[in-house]
């Protein structure tokens, strides 16, 4: 398998767990630590503080489009639904894969922002 097709499995995961709401099975989509971004701020939260984000947030995401920027970072457009708002926002993340599990998923109000970042991400981590 391919460094893409285990991206895409894994961040397919990580959308499935986040829709159904799972919250076993969100936790163990991600790694320990996954770095966050979001409306509320970044940084490195647990597993189960994943889960619980799951839980609180009710967000659905739903994935329109696939932009590979390497074998572990893809950023996804997704149309976002939240309890109490229920038309489809746009949305992108920018989703970085590391032993099967996600490890970044960093939300963007556009894909513009989100593939600037994964661009600027993909040439620092060429140059380690």
């Amino acid at each position: 398998m391919t460094g893409e097709e285990t991206t895409r499995r894994a961040v397919d995961e990580w959308h499935a767990s986040v829709n159904a709401r799972d919250l076993p099975r969100a936790a163990n989509a991600v790694g320990d630590p996954i770095v966050v971004l979001g409306p509320r701020g970044a940084g490195r939260i647990t597993p189960d503080q994943f889960a619980e984000w799951v839980r609180r947030s009710g967000i659905h995401l739903e994935p329109r489009a696939w932009h590979q920027v390497g074998d572990r970072l893809v950023v996804v457009e997704q149309d976002a639904t939240w309890p109490e708002s229920p038309e489809p926002t746009r949305v992108a993340t920018v989703f970085r894969v590391h032993d099967d599990k996600v490890t970044a998923a960093l939300r963007f109000p556009d894909v513009d922002s989100a593939l600037q970042l994964a661009h600027i991400h993909q040439e620092l981590a060429a140059t380690e």
